[in-house]
């Protein structure tokens, strides 16, 4: 009997989100679809509307009761089994048996291609009794707009047709079935839903037909008598009930099938036009690579063409709340240049030419881009990572070399490579953040994708006529470049001695100071806690050094390389049953805490399977092909479902916490990079050289050995010598005539600044007129009209 009245108990408990260890993903390639989905647990958790970072529901899953004394959770209760109906093709088909072994449910789950709609279709199977002896219920948690609290649910009909509804700011959806439900009601978590009803009584009882305002539940009961072992569920959504319910509605007149063969036509039919590129097809046709270019596909926008969301994901969901609400489903653009490298891999230049407009429309206007963003380009957290500026710059550098601009979107690239180029050379090579968003200073992986992307900038400069323009790119680049080893590679220490190795690349500098005399300063890394956060700077190792290599600035059997390779797998790698793994870097704080506890701010970090595909390339660059096999091996062993998770566990398993060494962790599942990586390592061990180095670095740097004709001197980054030979640059934001002297001001110069055309201007000093022990400088501001009233010196070594 339905209690016509506001369920009891508002406004529920505070919501969390859900496991972030996906079995599956799940979209239609159909542009009237506008719904994304993910599978964990053998039931439907997130499903995304209208677009791919905006999660609608928390779960939806499946309660089995005997009516008296026996109730099972789809979820917790069922031993899970979920699988594609091909390879590549995000139609899931799960199993989930009773740990009681009292009944199996069969599940087969897409989205209708021609409407916003969720489709189920079940098989309940007794495995002792009766189908008579069962009740069977769909529960369904929406946390609309990726908030649980705020939400409404209530009971009504769409057309005669009994549904359940539930809404927030502007979405609706609207729960349907093929056969009518038994019953129906709503009711706030924690209090007065429908799970705590059936688990107390083995029945529904409560009948409320409307929650307001609160986090809320919808539940109902499915007749089995009408519908027999078979039925289907639909979920629709819209920007208000009507619409919800008629996509519901209009579903399931059509039909289950109807929307199944037109599913899994379209994802052949993309597949097929995959097969068309340069990839054989022993690798084309695995089973991990057609996920992985599915993967890559579904997490990109249909509303906003070329935005590729990081991850449908939120990590540690389960312990997460509506102060998380971006979770992963946001852009990062090195992520999304990532994926672009994986797009170009398998040949689809035309996702790549998307991604590159959205680059370009959602750039800032002094060049950067955000930290991560909202699909339409608002930006989410504000922190600055140069590295994130300089990837959108060589993938224009890497179209160019495809071809694959036409003259339009050419002038469009110039514009967007010139300011982004302006603001690495103003701000640069310090970065706020590197790329694990966390220190700042002097970051390996970051400064080595800037050298390049300066690289690339001048050859687009030179074709443009910018002749000056371009050397000074080339310039700035040959000076970071050079400056590497005095920056980064620390000898003598501890670590040194105790490996018989002169010294290695370490992750970061701070402040630029120069590798020897860093000493035994300490770096407070994020994510410890206090007592356990100090590290010394010239101790603190990543996997990141990896990256001289990648982006062609050192030979991979460059004896600092070598040493460093010895550091990093003493203190980074991690043997696991599938393969090697590394960690970002000693000491990391981002994974879970040693009780399998989730992060909260404070963990400790796991291994990371996309590092191995990293690790692969430089095997690959270092001419050991065999060893770029084994770790494309081992990243497919990491795919739990064909998904390749952000971290994997990396000590003893604590099995009540589904934690097994090797496999992922509660953070993201799937990473959209990993998947990236994977790709492009395919494509590169197919070539049998890395297929995306970067134009001219090696050549540049590595064959010709091109050396810095200066030496640069700017307030932030002061040089701490003048190599003799070579003139000094100083640096400076707006126009001074610099007065400097290279006897103790007993002969004074004069020397008057030049603009770059990059939002710099510069002074050289002659290198033939810095004879002497060092030189001493000021300036005098022709903007202000007033001196610096500082004196400054370097010395000439």
């Amino acid at each position: 009997m339905i209690d016509n009245s506001n369920a009891p108990g508002a406004p529920g408990i505070p919501g969390k989100w859900t496991s972030s260890a996906k079995s599956g993903i799940g979209k239609s390639l159909s542009a009237f679809s506008q719904i994304s989905f993910t599978l964990s647990h053998g039931t439907v958790n997130e499903v995304y509307y209208p677009r791919e970072d905006n999660a609608c529901i928390r779960d939806m899953e499946l309660l089995v009761t005997d009516g008296h004394d026996f109730f099972s959770e789809e979820k917790r209760n069922t031993v899970h089994k979920t699988h594609t109906v091909e390879p590549g093709i995000p139609a899931y088909q799960i199993q989930n048996i009773c740990k009681q072994n009292r009944y199996v449910i069969e599940k087969e789950i897409i989205t209708d291609p021609l409407r916003s709609t969720l489709l189920q279709k079940v098989r309940f199977k007794p495995i002792t009794g009766n189908r008579s002896d069962f009740k069977i219920f769909v529960l369904l948690a929406p946390h609309i707009g990726n908030i649980a609290a705020g939400n409404t649910a209530w009971l009504a009909d769409y057309k005669g047709v009994d549904m359940l509804f539930a809404k927030r700011d502007g979405i609706s959806i609207a729960l349907s079935s093929c056969h009518p439900f038994l019953k129906r009601s709503v009711g706030y978590v924690g209090t007065s839903d429908g799970y705590q009803d059936v688990l107390a009584h083995k029945e529904m009882q409560w009948q409320y037909t409307r929650a307001e305002d609160g986090n809320v539940a919808l539940i109902a009961e499915i007749d089995l008598n009408a519908v027999g072992d078979e039925f289907t569920l639909a979920l629709g959504f819209g920007r208000d009930e009507f619409e919800a319910a008629q996509n519901a509605r209009g579903s399931l007149i059509e039909g289950y099938d109807s929307a199944r063969f037109t599913y899994i036509k379209q994802w052949q039919q993309w597949h097929e036009n995959i097969n068309e590129c340069r990839l054989p097809d022993s690798i084309k046709e695995s089973k991990l690579f057609r996920n992985s270019v599915a993967i890559m596909r579904m997490h990109e926008a249909d509303r906003f063409p070329g935005g590729v969301i990081a991850s449908m994901s939120i990590p540690w969901g389960f312990d997460k709340g509506d102060e998380n609400i971006g979770g992963y489903h946001l852009v990062w653009p090195r992520d999304l240049v990532q994926c672009t490298g994986g797009f170009l891999a398998f040949g689809a230049k035309e996702d790549a030419m998307r991604v590159l407009t959205y680059l370009i429309s959602t750039q800032e206007h002094d060049g950067r881009w955000p930290q991560n963003m909202w699909l339409e380009g608002k930006p989410y957290w504000n922190g600055l990572q140069l590295d994130q500026i300089a990837f959108p710059i060589l993938l224009v550098g890497r179209c160019r070399r495809e071809n694959t601009l036409s003259a339009h979107l050419e002038d469009a690239c110039w514009d967007s490579v010139k300011r982004g180029i302006s603001f690495l050379i103003s701000n640069g090579p310090i970065s706020p953040q590197e790329r694990w968003e966390e220190e700042s200073g002097i970051s390996i992986s970051t400064i080595s994708v800037c050298i390049a992307a300066l690289l690339s900038a001048a050859n687009f400069a030179e074709d443009r006529n910018q002749p000056d323009m371009a050397q000074y790119c080339r310039e700035t680049a040959d000076y970071w470049n050079s400056q590497l080893e005095n920056w980064l590679y620390a000898e003598n220490t501890t670590l040194s001695r105790d490996l018989n190795i002169d010294g290695y690349y370490i992750r970061i500098n701070p402040d630029g100071s120069p590798a020897r005399d860093l000493g035994d300063r300490i770096i407070g890394v994020k994510n410890r806690p206090e007592d356990a956060k100090n590290v010394k700077i010239a101790e603190l190792i990543s996997a990141d050094a990896l990256a001289l290599v990648r982006f062609g600035l050192r030979d991979a059997n460059n004896p600092r390389m070598r040493n460093t390779i010895k550091v990093i797998d003493k203190l980074l790698k991690v043997d696991t049953p599938h393969g090697p793994c590394w960690h970002r870097y000693n000491n990391d704080g981002y994974g879970e805490k040693a009780d399998g506890s989730p992060y909260d701010g404070t963990g400790i970090g796991r291994a990371w399977p996309l590092l191995t595909g990293e690790r692969g390339h430089y095997e690959l660059s270092a001419g050991n092909m065999h060893a770029a096999i084994e770790m494309l091996q081992t990243m497919q062993n990491f795919a739990a479902h064909d998904l390749l998770p952000e971290q994997v566990w990396d000590t003893d398993a604590i099995p009540e916490k589904d934690l097994f060494l090797g496999q992922h962790t509660g953070s993201a599942v799937p990473l959209v990079w990993a998947h990236a990586e994977y790709v492009k390592l395919c494509a590169s061990i197919n070539k049998g050289s890395q297929f995306d180095l970067p134009d001219h670095t090696r050549e540049r740097y590595v064959e010709h050995q091109i050396g810095s004709k200066f030496d640069f001197w700017r307030v932030d980054l002061p040089c701490h010598h003048l190599n003799r030979g070579n003139a000094l640059r100083i640096e400076t934001r707006t126009p001074v005539t610099v007065r400097w002297t290279t006897d103790e001001w007993k002969t004074v110069n004069e020397s008057p600044s030049n603009y770059s055309g990059l939002g710099i201007h510069y002074t050289d000093l002659p290198a033939n007129k810095l004879n002497g022990t060092g030189v001493d400088f000021t300036w005098y501001w022709n903007n202000e009209q007033r001196w610096e009233q500082k004196n400054y010196s370097v010395r000439i070594l």
